[in-house]
């Protein structure tokens, strides 16, 4: 069975089962009321019912029709609430946006996004998920991520990719070591250290770029140890298995069993970088990447 009926019918229908009145529905929904009259017959012809009893200048619901009046006011509420969420989805204002992110960007990075998102679009669903940077690129080119935060230099063709901050490296020593900030002079003087550091499958270019700071130095580190996580550097610094350079914005400060000391003079920087797929259509990534470029421009 099929009916040409359009929500216009629909929402006449209701007005005059409002009212009950044709004059006064006609004016609230701003036609006349030869046109109003007009699309309830044709509603009335479409479904093979009669909706209104006319008697004189009176005008009474059907038994049909109060039945019709009730269930389309219960489900046009239902249809109302479909419509706006799908405006709302159109305009990033509700969904879900799915990160992947190396440990330093949780730091601030993410925290600082999550806040303005949230306070902006209290609706969005937010899943977030640690992952080296290989990891990251796989789930960006499948679209199984949204957005991921990476520290490498060279990128698939697909993909986009923003630095959000260049910062400088610091060393991590544990409490009871010689060296400290006042004493130290540059990294010749660890040439016999053990070093922990990320490993390279984590982020080979991260990897690569450490490994020019000891080319710099002139010696090539004794690497004792290999780990994903910075809590698992800091707990093998702190038992004195060795020391290690990671980001700044790795420092924890709440540590008194480690010291870091700011690699200022050396020339290598970290940079921390937003990444996403061109052709990823989710609306709330776009919302995502003006706070980021508006954080980055002020």
């Amino acid at each position: 069975m099929s009916y040409q009926l359009e929500l216009r019918h629909l929402n006449y229908f209701l007005a005059l089962a409002k009212e009950l009145h044709f004059r006064k529905a006609a004016e609230k929904l701003f036609i006349s009321q030869p046109g109003l009259s007009r699309q309830i017959k044709e509603m009335e012809d479409n479904l093979g019912v009669k909706l209104f009893d006319r008697h004189n200048r009176e005008v009474k619901l059907t038994h049909t029709g109060l039945y019709l009046k009730e269930a389309l006011t219960k489900h046009l509420k239902s249809l109302d609430t479909i419509l706006n969420h799908a405006k709302l989805l159109e305009n990033g204002m509700q969904g879900r946006l799915d990160f992947g992110y190396v440990g330093s960007a949780m730091q601030h990075i993410i925290p600082d996004l999550l806040l303005t998102l949230t306070k902006n679009h209290p609706n969005i669903i937010f899943s977030l998920k640690e992952m080296d940077n290989t990891k990251q690129i796989e789930g960006l080119l499948s679209q199984d991520i949204d957005i991921g935060f990476v520290r490498m230099d060279r990128i698939p063709r697909g993909l986009e990719i923003k630095p959000v901050l260049k910062e400088p490296f610091c060393l991590v020593l544990p409490k009871n070591h010689p060296i400290d900030a006042s004493n130290f002079k540059n990294l010749t003087q660890l040439k016999d250290a053990h070093f922990i550091l990320f490993d390279p499958k984590y982020s080979s270019s991260y990897y690569e770029k450490v490994m020019t700071i000891f080319d710099d130095s002139g010696f090539s580190p004794i690497v004792s140890h290999n780990t994903i996580h910075a809590g698992s550097i800091y707990k093998l610094v702190e038992n004195n298995f060795g020391v290690s350079i990671v980001p700044k914005s790795l420092i924890v400060e709440n540590n008194a069993n480690l010291k870091f000391i700011e690699l200022h003079k050396i020339r290598q920087k970290t940079i921390l970088s937003v990444i996403w797929n061109k052709e990823n259509r989710n609306p709330i990534l776009k919302n995502i990447l003006e706070v980021i470029h508006n954080k980055n421009t002020k």
